[in-house]
């Protein structure tokens, strides 16, 4: 069968996709041709958000008009969450945040058999982690390991912990064999993501942690370079940070979820940290990488925030000097405590706020770029148009260089200029 494959949400999604696709290539299927009409539509969904949900609806709609008489699968967090909505919006496959590989199963019979199927299993019962085929199917350059699943932090405006259940961990050995059999296919870097790496190893014996997990993979990484998925900052101990540096393998990159720069705010949304301490890792990161690039997740218009929260949270991520922001409008999440909370913004002061904090992002991330100017980076280069090869640095920056048949490669750049948006650059 010929398929279309779409995903929505966070790299977990984005890499049990992945997972899926290779399943499907091992087992003779291939993706429809564009303009051409598929057999099979699979969707992977996003919930976290009301939002989410209907881009979610949205695009279940448009691909199933697009190929009439295709088999709908979906699955993800909306289908873990809503399954009688997925099959309203005809899907005929219906699995959760678990099963990936049962999902391609049943798509299987359902295109060759007809028929329907949903597994839907109670996510806090879970406790083996799922192992799936690891890497990407677009080519060599980057990959992407799931080195854990679940939240148990319970965070008030969010619905994960119900559609992704209890933390499990992919054991150290098993962790340690993906890597090296993605070194030896060619790969030069390595994301290790998980819904909340920081937790990892909590289920193994012994306890395992997130540097025990990264020094494991850096064993035997070879060629590779390695980099941190998104962070609770909570685990970036002055052991952990040192231990991790240790390496010589980790990308001087990392994301902090932060949410506010509020302190009553984090407490309303029941985060495990106050803004000093969350800042004080800031500064463990800089004195352990230095030059790194911080980049973070910023919610505004939570119920109950005031203007002077956020001015607070404005002059607390202008004191953190972030590299990058993914800013998002408070979207309530019914299932969760804040859906309920009282106090909720209108969307005209979410907005506004939003597009607030966002000029303050901007200007950081000019100032990041302008600082980069002048210094050498390494580069691992992934296209090549118009004469320029371009790939992200070890800080996750755009950089382009003139060259030809850079694409995979690992190479370290001058960074001489900039455009406003990347890095140029030439070779050293």
């Amino acid at each position: 069968m010929n398929y279309i494959i779409a995903t929505l949400g966070c790299k977990v999604n984005q890499y049990e996709t992945q997972a899926m696709e290779a399943l499907l290539l091992q087992r003779g299927h291939r993706p429809a041709a564009p303009g051409e009409r598929a057999d099979a539509v699979i969707v992977n969904t996003c919930a976290v958000t009301a939002e989410s949900g209907r881009k979610s609806r949205q695009t279940i709609r448009r691909l199933r008009d697009e190929n009439p008489g295709a088999v709908v699968a979906v699955c993800g967090c909306y289908a873990q969450l809503d399954p009688d909505e997925a099959a309203e919006l005809g899907a005929a496959v219906i699995f959760g945040t678990n099963d990936h590989s049962k999902t391609v199963e049943a798509l299987e019979r359902a295109v060759t058999e007809g028929g329907r199927f949903r597994e839907i299993d109670r996510p806090f019962e879970r406790r083996v982690f799922e192992a799936l085929p690891a890497g990407a199917v677009d080519g060599r350059t980057r990959a992407m390991l799931k080195i854990q699943d679940g939240c148990v932090n319970f965070c008030t405006y969010c619905i994960i912990p119900y559609t992704r259940g209890r933390l499990r961990s992919l054991p150290l050995d098993a962790a340690a064999a993906e890597a090296a059999r993605l070194r030896d296919e060619g790969y030069r870097e390595l994301v290790l993501t998980g819904i909340e790496i920081a937790s990892y190893g909590v289920d193994l014996p012994g306890k395992p942690g997130l540097a025990d997990a990264v020094e494991a993979i850096a064993a035997v990484s070879g060629g590779m370079r390695l980099r941190l998925g998104s962070l609770e900052p909570t685990v970036l101990t002055e052991e952990v940070c040192a231990r991790l540096a240790a390496t010589g393998k980790l990308c001087r990159h990392f994301h902090l979820s932060l949410q506010s720069g509020c302190d009553r705010t984090l407490q309303a949304m029941n985060r495990k940290y106050d803004t000093e301490a969350f800042f004080a890792v800031t500064e463990r990161l800089r004195r352990h990488f230095p030059g790194c690039a911080l980049t973070t997740d910023l919610i505004t218009g939570f119920p109950g925030e005031t203007e002077d929260d956020q001015r607070e949270t404005l002059a607390f991520i202008r004191r953190c000097g972030f590299a990058d922001m993914h800013i998002f409008p408070y979207s309530r999440r019914p299932g969760t405590p804040a859906d309920k909370m009282p106090g909720q913004c209108d969307r005209a002061t979410k907005a506004r706020r939003a597009h607030e904090a966002q000029a303050a992002a901007d200007e950081m991330r000019r100032a990041f770029l302008a600082q980069s100017v002048g210094g050498t980076l390494e580069v691992l280069f992934e296209t090549e148009e118009d004469g320029l090869c371009t790939g992200h640095s070890d800080t996750y920056l755009l950089v382009s260089v003139p060259g030809k048949a850079l694409r995979g490669q690992l190479r370290r750049v001058r960074v001489t200029g900039t455009d406003g948006e990347k890095l140029l650059g030439e070779l050293v």
